[in-house]
C-alpha cells in the first residue's frame, strides 16, 4: 500500500515541528513538504533541522499550490485566516485538510464549509483523542443530569495563547449544550465581573486562565445542591494533538468530501 503524502502547514511552529517528527517516523506516511508564510526565515530550511533533528531532505516552502498538487493531505495548526484560505486550495486540489486551528469567525467558518464540498476536511477545537472522549462524556452527563445541574467550564493555557475561551473549552461547551438540546450561543456565559451578575438559569459558564507554559488544562464542573461532578483533561505535551491529527488524516484518506470532526474519526 502506498504511503499517504502529507504537507505540514506552519512547519516552523511548535505544532509543525511535532508533526514533522511524528510523520517522518510513521510507516504509513510520507512527509512531502512544509509550508510557511512568504518572508519567513524558515523558507528553504530542512524540516528535520527545523524540528531539532537530522536532515530529512524536505524543505520549507511558501508555494502551497505546487505542493498540494502532489499531496494527499495537509495538516494545519496555524491561524483562522490561514486555515480558511488553505481550505480553498485543498478544495481545488481535492485533498484531505486537517484543521487544528481555533478562533474562527462566521465568515471563515462559512468558507471552510464551502470548501468541504470538494475537499475532505476534519476540523476540531482539539485533536486530542482524550479530549474528544471527554466531550462525549460531557454530552452524556449533561443529558442525564438535566437543567438542575449548573455547568461551568474552566480552562488554563500558556500566556501566549490569543483566543479565549479556548477552542477546546468551546468544544466541551458545545457538547454540554447538545446534551441539553440547546445551542451554545443561546446559553454561553463568560467574563463575569462586578456586582449584579447572578448566574442565569441553564447557562454554561466559561472561565479562561492564562499563565506560564501550560499546554492545556480543561475541567467541566456540573454542580447542584450539595453535589458536584468534575470531568477533566490535562495535556502534558503538544505531541498528543499531532498524534490525533495524524489519526484524523489516515481516517479521512478514503472518506467522501465533507466537513467532519474528531467525533466522526472516533466513531462517537
Amino acid at each position: 500500500m502506498s504511503k499517504m503524502k502529507l504537507i505540514v502547514n506552519g512547519c516552523a511552529g511548535r505544532m509543525g515541528q511535532a508533526l514533522t517528527r511524528l510523520i517522518s517516523a510513521h510507516d504509513a506516511l510520507q512527509l512531502l513538504g512544509g509550508l510557511e508564510v512568504a518572508g519567513s526565515d524558515a523558507l528553504g530550511q530542512d524540516l528535520g533541522a527545523l524540528a531539532g533533528g537530522s536532515a530529512l531532505g524536505v524543505s520549507a516552502s511558501d508555494d502551497a499550490l505546487a505542493l498540494m498538487a502532489e499531496a494527499d493531505g495537509v495538516i494545519d495548526f496555524t491561524t483562522p485566516a490561514a486555515s480558511a484560505e488553505l481550505a480553498g486550495l485543498a478544495a481545488q486540489a481535492r485533498i484531505v485538510h486537517i484543521i487544528g486551528s481555533t478562533g474562527f469567525d462566521a465568515a471563515q467558518q462559512a468558507a471552510i464549509e464551502a470548501a468541504a464540498r470538494h475537499a475532505t476536511i476534519v476540523k476540531s477545537g482539539n485533536m486530542s483523542l482524550g479530549v474528544n472522549v471527554l466531550a462525549g462524556l460531557v454530552k452524556q452527563a449533561a443529558a442525564q443530569l438535566g437543567d438542575a445541574w449548573d455547568i461551568e467550564i474552566v480552562e488554563m493555557h500558556h500566556r501566549h495563547k490569543v483566543d479565549a475561551p479556548s477552542g477546546t473549552a468551546l468544544l466541551l461547551g458545545d457538547a454540554a449544550a447538545q446534551g441539553r438540546d440547546v445551542t451554545l450561543d443561546a446559553v454561553k456565559q463568560s467574563g463575569r465581573d462586578g456586582i449584579g451578575a447572578p448566574r442565569a438559569d441553564g447557562a454554561i459558564g466559561f472561565a479562561a486562565l492564562r499563565g506560564g507554559s501550560v499546554v492545556g488544562d480543561h475541567e467541566v464542573i456540573l454542580a447542584t445542591q450539595n453535589e458536584q461532578l468534575r470531568l477533566a483533561h490535562r495535556a502534558e505535551d503538544r505531541d498528543i494533538f499531532a498524534r490525533g491529527a495524524i489519526e484524523a488524516a489516515l481516517w479521512a484518506k478514503d472518506k467522501p468530501h465533507g466537513l467532519y470532526t474528531m467525533q466522526d474519526v472516533l466513531g462517537l
